[in-house]
């Protein structure tokens, strides 16, 4: 039993993220644009195929726009087809907030950011292996953050997901 305990003691702190999301939120929202306005804080979307995010291959991560929270993952990011950027999977499920959405006359699963409350877009169950799911996000609710800064910009520990991305 001590030697579970220890082996417990050593593993928990590998399977979590040390970055601490510290913002302003009535600061962060002065230097938003009125489409990233209206698609994080009025629930909106985007035009599908001409934004910022659909055809981006770099290798990187997407934060959220308000609050810098890590979210998703250029490893974890395909083409579905749809004109908004996917990925079947977020870099951190604590970082998403999952809510049902009854609008537009239809029961859909809306995805939001735990810290800024910010809306991202949906998530579906028709995405790729592994997981089956597709998170259809706005690009202007997203930051991307180019791997060759992420470690000035703070989100250093992020580099290994790009190299392991099943974690």
């Amino acid at each position: 039993m001590k030697n579970i305990i220890l082996v417990m003691t050593f593993l928990i702190p590998t399977l979590t993220w040390s970055y601490e999301v510290k913002f302003n939120k009535e600061e962060a929202l002065k230097k938003l644009t009125d489409l990233q306005i209206k698609v994080t804080q009025k629930d909106g979307t985007e035009p599908p195929f001409s934004n910022k995010y659909n055809d981006n291959k770099k290798e990187g991560i997407y934060v959220d726009i308000v609050s810098g929270e890590p979210l998703f993952a250029s490893v974890h990011k395909y083409d579905s087809g749809s004109g908004w950027p996917a990925f079947y999977q977020p870099i951190d499920k604590a970082n998403i907030v999952e809510k049902t959405d009854r609008k537009l006359f239809m029961t859909r699963t809306e995805v939001r950011s735990k810290h800024a409350d910010s809306h991202l877009g949906h998530v579906f169950t028709d995405g790729p292996k592994p997981t089956g799911l597709r998170y259809c996000i706005n690009s202007a609710a997203l930051r991307f953050i180019p791997k060759e800064d992420m470690e000035k910009e703070g989100y250093g520990e992020f580099l290994k997901v790009l190299k392991n991305p099943h974690n």
